[in-house]
């Protein structure tokens, strides 16, 4: 039975931390997006995100969107300076047609920092990728 099942790789989406300009506070801020690389939407998407250490967690963030384009991006969530010495986990699930599919991003602690930034094309803003 479980040779049957079977798990495909999801290629075609990304996570990235930018920092950016927010006018209404005058303030530079981090935020995560979801990025959609593919040629067909993505459905019913659920990413759940939690920092952790050996010895601390955060609270569990859960969000959903209902469709993402494709070849196109959402901004998931503000994130806080103060969890950058955590990893940083985001387990994204969405449907890609009949088919369900699940991948986990995991930015490691102290990666998201200014001297990592680079430059991200899809946003067309400075940031950090996982692929």
């Amino acid at each position: 039975m479980k040779k049957d099942i079977v798990i495909p790789e999801v290629t075609g989406i990304e996570m990235a931390v930018v920092l950016e300009h927010n006018e209404t506070h005058n303030t530079d801020d981090w935020y995560v997006y979801l990025i959609n690389k593919k040629e067909v939407a993505l459905d019913m998407i659920m990413i759940v995100s939690q920092g952790f250490s050996e010895t601390k967690t955060t609270t569990v963030f859960r969000k959903k969107i209902h469709q993402l384009g494709a070849n196109s991006f959402a901004k998931i969530e503000m994130i806080h300076p103060d969890v950058f010495g955590l990893s940083n986990r985001f387990q994204v699930s969405f449907f890609e047609g009949n088919q369900i599919q699940e991948k986990t991003f995991v930015f490691q602690a102290n990666t998201i920092k200014e001297g990592a930034l680079r430059m991200v094309p899809s946003l067309n803003k400075r940031g950090i990728v996982i692929k």
